[in-house]
């Protein structure tokens, strides 16, 4: 894989870092200026691996959501953090909307899972009722799917 200078190529690093798991296209981008490649070099070779479907935006933002759903987090951490990766915001709902549909994902039941694995009660003190929130609340659940969750245990 190595290039007749025996130094990797652009396409080189980029195929070794998909073939571990997907990446945004920011992300590859981010990858392989800290490498050091040109930004031409870097746009050439990033358009060639989405013409040939070898990197995806919309595969990566579907695989990261299913990934996140697993971990037990909500909607609004999930958005947050596909923004930070450079996942554009109507890239993001389609791949939000595909997954919801495929998934048939009930946020408020994952909210309740996800305290339940975590508490048994949903606390006897006001102090313990503010940690169980804040706890659905860091992982990026709303309002209204905290106090469902509160309410189920």
């Amino acid at each position: 894989m190595f290039s007749s200078s025996g130094e990797l190529t652009p396409r080189e690093v980029a195929v070794q870092l998909l073939a571990r798991r997907e990446y945004s296209r920011a992300e590859l981008t981010r990858k392989l200026q800290q490498r050091s490649f040109q930004a031409d070099a870097i746009a050439a070779c990033l358009d060639a691996l989405q013409e040939q479907s070898l990197q995806s935006d919309e595969r990566f933002a579907e695989s990261f959501i299913r990934s996140r759903i697993l971990r037990g987090q909500g909607l609004i951490r999930i958005k947050g953090e596909l923004r930070q990766r450079g996942v554009d915001k109507e890239t993001s709902v389609t791949a939000l909307e595909n997954v919801e549909e495929q998934e048939a994902v009930d946020w408020f039941e994952l909210a309740r899972d996800t305290l339940a694995r975590r508490f048994t009660t949903p606390g006897e003190t006001p102090k313990d009722r503010a940690k169980r929130e804040r706890f659905l609340a860091t992982r990026g659940f709303d309002f209204e799917q905290i106090r469902y969750a509160l309410s189920c245990l």
